[in-house]
Parts: structure tokens; C-alpha cells; sequence
């Protein structure tokens, strides 16, 4: 039987501003789910909810039924967007304290401490002071933080953030290896191509409601036909915003993304472009999630 996180019907009022507004969804076990939503949504209220570090005002979490208490906290991992760590500890002693504080045994600790920094690409900082680090290099840490006691959920908020390519590839394949070996994965990020990439499916929110959710590729095939130009030397394309019954919906790299109404010929569109230069890309797609994103959220 898979297992399965809940957050349901979520409320949380901070004065005149509501940050969750009845917010309900869940992360199935197996599956990298990436939380998506403008600054403010109440992302990051949502996931302190989860670990029961901000109260409210009603709503529950549960993991596999049960309501989230102390006892299924200590069995859940957790990165913050803001730096968590002690600075001046050293980047072993660190990791293994916090293993041990989780209940693992010191032999136990120190041996995830070692495999996850040696997993994560950090082995030869392990004597180091954490302040000494890289952004990189603590992003990395603090991964291994979240998972050293081996957690049944991981939650990270923004853990991409400020990342090399490198270190995006190397966190990226450990939140798939964590999925793939039966895991709830819930992540955060505003880099939606690497969500893309990376995650099965997506909870958008936006003033602390649900406005879309759904698999990546439910996601992107549904809605309106999407076309995809390119004009050679025309970086702008001007000449799309006036025709009828079509939306821009991206300009991006000399590329234009167009969304067409059920009326509209393609091959309409295919004349317009081709007075603007020579066309060397045209082809309907799918839809990108950043146009899910921006169409769900109306910005």
C-alpha cells in the first residue's frame, strides 16, 4: 500500500492577510511533487505547517491517515530556504549531532553522515566549518541534514536555489533517488524548467488556495492549441500581437509561443510569420509549465 502525505483544508490568517485560505492537496509516495506559486503564495507557510512551526487556524496534516504529530515529525526531513545550520560547527560533527538527535544511534550517524557526504559530493569538506563553505556547498549540507536520518517525507523549500549546474544535477538526482526508493518528495522552486524536468506532478497555489495540480503531462496537454515560431533575426515578434483570435504567450530566446483559438487556421499564422522573415521553427507543442504556471495564476 503506498503512503501518502495530506495537507487539508489548511487556514492560517496573520492579521488582515491570509496566508493559507482552505488549502488542500497531497504527495503520494513515489513521486518528486514540485510546490509552485508567486512570492507570498504561502509556500513556505504551508511547509512550516507541515512540521507544525506555525499554528492554525483550521486544517489538518496527515501522513498515511493519521494526524501529523511529534512522533511522524521525527520521521520526516526537512530544508528550509533560509540557512538552518550552525556555522561554526564543522560539517561532520554536524550532520552526525543532528542524526543523533533524531534518535539514531552514534554509530548509526556517523555512518549516514559519511554516506550522504560522500553521495552529495562534500567528503572532503567534513572537517570544515560550515561557514567556510560555498552556497553551493552549504545548499548540499543542508540536503544532507534533511536526509541523514533516513525520512519517509522530505520537504525542501527552494533547495535549487543559487545552485551550479553541477549542484543542480547532484540534488536533483538524489530527490529522484529518494521518490524512486518510496519516499514522499515535496520541493519547492521557482525555476520551473527544472521542475519540468524533475518532478512527476505539481501543486500550484496562489493567496494561499489551490489554483492548479495534476501530472506535468496532464498539465501540459490540456487547454488551447500552442504553436511554436521562430522568425530568423526577429527577436520580438511584433507581428503575432496583431493577429485575431491568437495570444503570445511567451516571447523567449527569438522564439514565439502562441496560443490559437479554436477558429484560427494554422496556416493564417504560418503567412503572418513568414512576412516578418524566414521562418526556421514552426510546429504545435505542448504546454510549457511556466505557461501552466502563469495562466493559472493570471499573471
Amino acid at each position: 500500500m503506498s503512503s501518502s502525505l495530506e495537507v487539508d483544508s489548511l487556514t492560517r490568517q496573520f492579521g488582515a492577510v491570509t496566508a493559507l485560505d482552505g488549502l488542500s492537496f497531497s504527495v503520494p509516495s513515489g513521486e518528486v511533487v514540485g510546490f509552485l506559486g508567486p512570492n507570498g503564495a504561502g509556500k513556505t507557510t504551508t511547509m512550516r505547517a507541515i512540521f507544525g512551526l506555525t499554528d492554525l487556524d483550521a486544517g489538518s496534516v496527515r501522513w498515511n491517515g493519521t494526524p501529523v504529530g511529534a512522533a511522524e515529525r521525527r520521521r520526516f526531513g526537512y530544508m528550509p530556504e533560509e540557512r538552518g545550520l550552525y556555522p561554526n560547527m564543522l560539517v561532520a560533527d554536524e550532520l552526525d549531532y543532528l542524526g543523533r538527535l533524531h534518535g539514531m544511534r552514534s554509530a548509526e550517524a556517523a555512518s549516514a553522515t559519511a554516506r550522504w557526504l560522500e553521495r552529495l559530493e562534500v567528503a572532503d569538506r567534513a572537517r570544515d566549518k560550515v561557514e567556510a563553505l560555498s552556497h553551493g556547498n552549504q545548499q548540499r549540507v543542508q540536503l544532507a541534514a534533511a536526509l541523514v536520518h533516513d525520512p519517509d517525507v522530505l520537504v525542501l523549500d527552494e533547495p535549487l536555489a543559487g545552485l551550479d549546474p553541477a549542484g543542480v544535477d547532484v540534488i536533483g538526482q538524489v530527490l529522484v533517488e529518494q521518490a524512486r526508493a518510496g519516499r514522499c518528495v515535496l520541493f519547492s522552486s521557482h525555476q520551473l524548467d527544472l521542475v519540468e524536468d524533475l518532478c512527476e506532478s505539481v501543486a500550484i497555489i496562489d493567496h494561499g488556495r489551490l489554483v492548479a495540480s495534476g501530472t506535468v503531462d496532464e498539465l501540459a496537454t490540456q487547454g488551447a492549441r500552442r504553436l511554436a515560431i521562430r522568425v530568423e533575426g526577429d527577436r520580438r515578434a511584433a507581428w503575432a500581437g496583431a493577429l485575431p483570435g491568437v495570444t503570445v504567450s511567451e516571447v523567449q530566446g527569438g522564439e514565439v509561443r502562441l496560443i490559437l483559438d479554436d477558429s484560427v487556421e494554422s496556416d493564417t499564422v504560418l503567412d503572418a510569420a513568414r512576412t516578418a522573415g524566414r521562418v526556421t521553427k514552426f510546429g504545435f507543442e505542448r504546454r510549457r509549465l511556466s505557461e501552466v504556471f502563469r495562466e493559472a495564476v493570471g499573471r
